[in-house]
């Protein structure tokens, strides 16, 4: 018997966020979705909206009594789908690094520090702490912040050129079609759909898995026979 499980989403209302959040409604499985918010949302069936301070001191320990209470009622798995879209060549390095590394980190700790095992992570495509490309190499600080936490199953997913986004120009998705593999497009529909796979399909798994374009493709596939 397959067991219900609950998610708690931080950047839930964002374009992929709310991609991910729409996919995980659609499985029974799913007994809640946990949106943390710094703004009240509207109301919906089986999501729950907890209004924090991302920016506060105590970010992580009050994130740890939420999860804390969500695994109280059953398993539940954490997502992160923090980003800035369109915004990020506005922003300075350590404006990145304030939301990237230190709102998602603290995050990430607070439900690692609850007894969350299985943690899901929004990249980006060729993210690497070693880049000398200002939001690459934040990317991959992220990568690192959130693998240093010590997850027993650590997700991240790195999409390329994001389509049906907001943030996302048209003509940026026309020049992804004629890029292959993982710098291409990828719809942020089967980005969601991957992101809920793997919470439904592979918690009690243990260890590190990045995905790209190809592979969350695929992954998301799988997600249309979970009832």
């Amino acid at each position: 018997m397959k067991q219900s499980f609950a998610a708690i989403i931080l950047g839930g209302t964002g374009q992929v966020g709310g991609a991910a959040v729409a996919e995980l409604l659609t499985t029974s499985q799913c007994r809640e979705v946990v949106m943390v918010t710094r703004k009240p949302i509207a109301p919906r069936s089986r999501v729950r909206n907890v209004v924090l301070d991302t920016g506060a001191a105590d970010f992580a320990e009050r994130t740890a009594a939420l999860a804390r209470e969500v695994l109280s009622q059953g398993p539940a798995s954490a997502v992160s789908c923090v980003g800035v879209g369109s915004g990020s060549m506005r922003w300075s390095e350590e404006e990145l690094q304030r939301l990237e590394l230190g709102v998602v980190g603290a995050f990430a700790r607070g439900c690692h520090d609850a007894g969350i095992a299985q943690f899901c992570l929004l990249s980006a495509a060729g993210s690497t702490a070693r880049s000398r490309f200002r939001y690459v190499r934040v990317m991959g600080m992220k990568e690192d912040t959130v693998r240093n936490v010590g997850f027993a199953r650590l997700a991240i997913f790195r999409p390329g050129i994001i389509v049906g986004n907001a943030h996302t120009p048209p003509w940026v998705g026309w020049l992804g079609s004629l890029v292959p593999g993982s710098f291409g497009n990828i719809d942020q529909r089967i980005l969601g759909r991957s992101i809920a796979a793997e919470i439904a399909l592979h918690s009690r798994e243990a260890g590190e898995v990045t995905r790209g374009n190809a592979a969350m493709k695929k992954l998301a596939a799988q997600f249309n026979s979970v009832p």
